[in-house]
């Protein structure tokens, strides 16, 4: 039987009557998805690997989704490594709706960014918003259906579930400014935590006084070979008053130490004698210490720390008190916690001639106050190691910000910038990266064969 006499097999006017009932097909029974092309940011010219690369665009197309009866592929699959998921999909494109919207803005780009921009390529990515995964392109199928009428008319691009391996915020980053996408893999791969100083403030304190007390504590002899910090007594006050406590600081040289000053942590009351101090402990001998009691005038008594001690000290900050209206200033030192706050003020000097409640002023932290709140998925630099990151979450509370890393490692004391928002803390505590993956269990997989065979035992297959 001759052809149909109506078409004369592969007009322009055919073809594109074809290729407008396969748009209109496509916008009927598609689904929008995000086409995102990688773009190539470094690649060694000798082997031509792309050692690094990004997705910062995203273009909407519609698709037809070939295997409508669910994910192809082989599926999850449960590995030692944990559950391993190899789903796959099959998009039908339009070659028009690609060649005439997203051909053009890829061919206006660098060509060393975009070597390929009239097709679709292997490596690209796609956005698939029913199951919101992403899935890689691995491959590009543009003969079918084979030249009906003499022309090609779509595109059918074979996806696999795209897989972290060095990606997003290592090697590569995404970066499209849509939410939806940039946040499906927020919590997956090589993820660095930046334990940051939140803000810094200045702590506060207050003092009371009191009469018949210890004003100071005078070192006549600092010992030898004291090997750790020996323990300050002294005897007690008379009935009604507050004992004097007090401890020493040591310096040291070669693991051997020796006193260096005895400071007072409480000046007590009601002494009407002078005290003796006794020095015990430490592993060492020979010092010795005496003290000047205050019987007729105030001087500073225990000193608390207000409801917090600051945050953002790294050193002791200057201690300054009210000057009596006549007699001696009080003197103190303080004590620097681990956690960078002040735990303690320590007296060098308790004063004398105090009628009322002195106040005492701590100076303020060392460390610059942190401003502003990162954005999710900018750009974030060390101020002194040029290190660059990507943010995945931060939580401003805790000072803890989460990031990916794009090149270097930062350095501690330096100021993490976001690029956008400007926010601006100095860093703590730089965490290692450490692989994400919402499927892996490789630690709890090997915690529980270790209760099986532990080849770390001397026998690992029995008790004994």
């Amino acid at each position: 039987m001759a052809l149909n006499p109506f078409f004369i097999q592969g007009t322009p006017s055919e073809q594109k009557l074809v290729q407008d009932l396969i748009n209109e097909q496509l916008k009927i029974f598609g689904v929008e998805v995000a086409y995102i092309p990688r773009k190539i940011v470094r690649e060694e010219k000798v082997i031509r690997e792309i050692t690094s690369s990004k997705f910062n665009d995203n273009f909407m197309i519609e698709a037809y989704v070939s295997t409508y009866d669910g994910y192809s592929g082989a599926g999850d699959i449960l590995t030692k490594f944990g559950m391993s998921l190899r789903d796959e999909v099959t998009l039908v494109i339009s070659r028009e709706r690609f060649e005439d919207f997203i051909s053009p803005f890829l061919e206006s780009m660098d060509d060393a960014e975009i070597p390929l921009a009239s097709r679709p390529r292997e490596g690209d990515i796609i956005y698939f918003p029913l199951g919101k995964r992403l899935f890689e392109v691995k491959f590009v199928e543009h003969e079918q259906p084979f030249y009906q009428l003499g022309k090609l008319y779509v595109y059918e691009l074979k996806c696999e579930l795209y897989e972290l391996e060095d990606d997003i915020g290592g090697w590569e980053s995404l970066n499209t400014t849509v939410d939806e996408i940039d946040k499906t893999l927020e919590t997956q791969g090589y993820i660095n935590t930046l334990q940051l100083f939140p803000y810094a403030y200045g702590a506060t304190a207050t003092v009371g006084i009191s009469s018949g007390y210890v004003r100071r504590v005078f070192l006549n002899n600092d010992g030898y070979d004291y090997t750790s910090t020996p323990t300050v007594s002294i005897s007690t006050a008379p009935s009604g008053g507050i004992n004097a406590t007090a401890v020493a600081i040591t310096s040291c040289k070669g693991g051997v130490c020796s006193i260096n000053q005895i400071l007072l942590t409480n000046p007590g009351s009601g002494y009407t004698t002078t005290p003796t101090i006794t020095i015990t402990g430490g592993g060492g001998a020979g010092a010795a210490a005496t003290c000047e009691i205050v019987k007729n005038s105030y001087g500073v008594n225990q000193i608390s720390i207000g409801s917090s001690g600051g945050y953002g000290y790294v050193n002791a900050p200057l201690i300054s008190f009210a000057v009596p209206p006549s007699g001696y200033i009080a003197r103190g030192r303080a004590v620097v916690s681990a956690g960078n706050t002040i735990s303690q003020i320590l007296i060098s000097d308790a004063g004398t001639g105090y009628v009322g409640i002195p106040t005492v002023s701590i100076g303020l932290p060392t460390l610059p106050t942190g401003i502003g709140t990162f954005i999710f998925n900018e750009v974030v630099t060390g101020s002194i190691s040029g290190t660059t990151a990507r943010v995945k979450s931060w939580d401003k509370d805790t000072g803890a910000l989460e990031v990916g890393i794009d090149n270097g490692e930062f350095i501690g004391g330096e100021l993490i910038v976001g690029s956008k928002s400007s926010a601006t803390y100095s860093l703590k505590k730089y965490i290692i990266s450490n692989m994400s993956d919402k499927y892996e269990e490789n630690d709890e997989i090997e915690a529980e064969a270790d209760l099986i065979i532990d080849f770390s035992e001397s026998n690992p297959f029995g008790n004994y």
